[in-house]
């Protein structure tokens, strides 16, 4: 498994084309790729997601979309899973996602364990999203 997490390094990162290919390389050697919060914006520079659904955080939203017109972005979901990429939101949502992609993998019981062990409310629905804000993605 590849995660790829985001923040502030990736404005600089989607134009460093060593980087970029690195992650193509690495993401077509592994199972499955899950990119938290603005990570996707890499993903999607790196040619990646192209022709597949992706989200990423919603305050930066502007810009990872910028990064490829080729991804179907879905702005209204906590994460959102394609073949084997998973995308989420913010950095909640990663947590979210991490939980669902668990679920996938191990069963909802295990998931749901791990969420109590943590102590940790879990959005266990993909496209439950309070963070969404008609008014700025326009949908």
């Amino acid at each position: 498994m590849l995660l790829i997490v985001g923040g502030q390094g990736t404005r600089q990162l989607v134009h460093v084309p060593a980087f970029l290919t690195t992650l193509q390389q690495l993401s077509l050697q592994t199972e499955w790729v899950l990119s938290v919060c603005t990570g996707s914006a890499l993903l999607a520079k790196a040619g990646l997601l192209d022709g597949k659904r992706a989200t990423s955080n919603k305050r930066a939203w502007a810009w990872v979309i910028s990064q490829s017109d080729q991804v179907k972005w879905i702005p209204e979901a906590r994460w959102v899973i394609d073949g084997k990429f998973y995308t989420s939101s913010g950095v909640s949502a990663g947590m979210d996602m991490a939980l669902g992609f668990i679920a996938d993998q191990h069963g909802s019981a295990m998931a749901l364990q791990l969420a109590k062990d943590i102590e940790y409310h879990w959005q266990e629905d993909s496209q439950t999203d309070d963070f969404f804000d008609n008014s700025i993605h326009g949908t």
